[in-house]
């Protein structure tokens, strides 16, 4: 059983930074792939960036790729997306979303991330 609690949200002005942390248990994570979704009101749920937390190997969407930044610290068992040059259009509650496999690729789709954090909203004003 894996568990995750994210913080870090907040209210931003357009063009300010966040960083949203997850913390992760209930296991190890070596043969784990994480990710951060996000879903705002009306819109369906999309993957922002993930990661396979024994490489390191990075996926980003094309609509944060060079703002966003995702990495983890092994030690603490924390995810982390450093969130640059925010965009009114980030608005959103952001997941933090695990799967206990690594594949050739990164997953995309909410479908294949068993375990979800509750969520933390992100507000950018513009």
């Amino acid at each position: 059983q894996v568990q995750l609690v994210e913080s870090g949200g907040g209210l931003v002005q357009g063009g300010g930074s966040l960083r949203l942390s997850c913390a992760a248990s209930g296991r190890t994570f070596d043969d784990n792939t994480l990710a951060w979704f996000r879903q705002a009101p009306l819109k369906e749920r999309e993957i922002v960036a993930g990661l396979t937390w024994s490489s390191g190997r990075t996926y980003y969407a094309d609509a944060v790729k060079g703002r966003f930044t995702i990495s983890r610290d092994n030690a603490k068992s924390t995810m982390y997306l450093q969130m640059n040059s925010l965009k009114p259009e980030d608005t959103a509650v952001y997941y933090c979303a695990a799967m206990t496999a690594i594949l050739s690729y990164i997953p995309r789709t909410r479908y294949q991330y068993p375990y979800w954090g509750q969520g933390t909203q992100v507000t950018v004003s513009s």
